[in-house]
């Protein structure tokens, strides 16, 4: 059985955009690709297609794309 809980990812500060996490993550090599994940609707927000990539995010916000999820928490 694989384990498909959410890696923590810690951020600084109470926000975060969702290019930037993307790449913080490595989810996305740059912010191109993070656009063009984006743009084809591969990444999901608490469970839910986002094709903004400014979104603001959150500590406690999920993010998935390919399969892989990380959960925002406060650093």
């Amino acid at each position: 059985m694989t384990d498909h809980s959410p890696a923590d990812l810690p951020i600084r500060d109470d926000m975060i955009r969702l290019g930037q996490l993307l790449k913080l993550a490595s989810l996305a090599e740059d912010g191109v690709e993070a656009k063009a994940l984006i743009d084809n609707g591969l990444v999901q927000v608490n469970g839910e297609i986002e094709e903004r990539r400014g979104r603001q995010l959150h500590p406690g916000d999920t993010v998935s794309v390919n399969g892989e999820t990380v959960r925002i928490t406060q650093g």
